[in-house]
């Protein structure tokens, strides 16, 4: 009997944790590895931006000159370097993504499973989520960033206000099927708080919808800040991809000078790219089904 005990006890040893078999599963998708790289080798541009190059400001006297070795990407109409502009641009940019996709991840969350483990209250905010989704949300961002002045922290609230119910109808559809689980019931049977129920049990059930949608709305709010930027709402005292592309507009490069979009253009296709690599590679390595053993 203790032999038996002892092999069994090996064989669920080695067996591999769900975590180690995801990792171990994305590291074969040669795509997801790849964008992985590429949005570690943006953060990476966006914390070492006062490394590469300096603050663009003020004015330079070789204006709009394409590509060369003394400016990478070129200059814009008032001289400044385009690439040190979407360098301090990386930075900013980033920011604002990681801000609003927490605030956006931090309210979806809450909403979502708080509405899934009480079933009276889950009509009202799927209600309330199927609305917010039905609602033009361009128009409405452009309209509440005009009315609230062009600046940080208002692009951040916009965006994040705007992108929790996407968060909130993954996570709530996750949640729904967990609290029917018997493990949920053991634990109300046990006397367990609500609070601690939700804390100890349910946020780790739906973690993994949780990392999609941390990926996924931070790339989102990426095209949002640009798209607000390109408009003329985003912050006018700091650097974005946007704001560059909403400068080459108004200065009348856009058509004549190409290196003044092709750049910042790029390196917003390069995030919104790999973090949709990033997802489906992620969602394919935790999904037993798809997983290649």
């Amino acid at each position: 009997m203790t032999a038996t005990a002892t092999t069994l006890d090996t064989v669920v040893a080695d067996q591999p944790t769900a975590a180690s078999a995801t990792w171990r599963a994305f590291r074969r998708n040669p795509l997801g590895l790849g964008a992985v790289l590429i949005m570690l080798l943006l953060v990476a541009v966006a914390v070492l931006a006062p490394l590469l190059a300096d603050y663009p400001s003020g004015y330079g006297s070789e204006v709009l000159q394409p590509p060369s070795g003394e400016h990478w990407f070129g200059t814009d109409n008032l001289g400044r370097d385009i690439f040190a502009e979407v360098v301090w641009g990386t930075r900013i940019s980033m920011i604002i993504a990681a801000a609003s996709s927490a605030l956006a991840i931090v309210i979806g969350v809450v909403v979502a499973v708080f509405g899934a483990y009480f079933p009276k209250v889950d009509g009202v905010i799927g209600t309330i989520v199927d609305l917010c989704l039905s609602l033009p949300v361009l128009p409405l961002m452009i309209l509440v960033a005009a009315l609230a002045g062009p600046s940080l922290p208002t692009v951040v609230l916009v965006i994040a206000f705007f992108a929790w119910p996407e968060v909130t109808r993954v996570v709530r559809s996750q949640a729904l099927s967990v609290v029917q689980l018997p493990y949920m019931d053991a634990a109300r049977l046990t006397g367990g708080s609500h609070v601690w129920i939700m804390r100890k049990h349910l946020v780790p059930a739906v973690a993994p919808v949780v990392v999609v949608s941390v990926v996924l709305t931070a790339s989102r709010a990426v095209l949002s800040a640009a798209g607000l930027a390109f408009l003329g709402l985003g912050d006018p005292n700091s650097w974005s991809w946007g704001r560059i592309l909403y400068e080459a507009q108004q200065s009348g490069a856009m058509s004549s000078a190409w290196w003044t979009t092709l750049f910042p253009s790029l390196a917003i296709l390069a995030l919104v790219v790999s973090a949709t690599l990033v997802s489906i590679a992620y969602n394919d390595a935790r999904n037993p089904r798809t997983r290649e053993e």
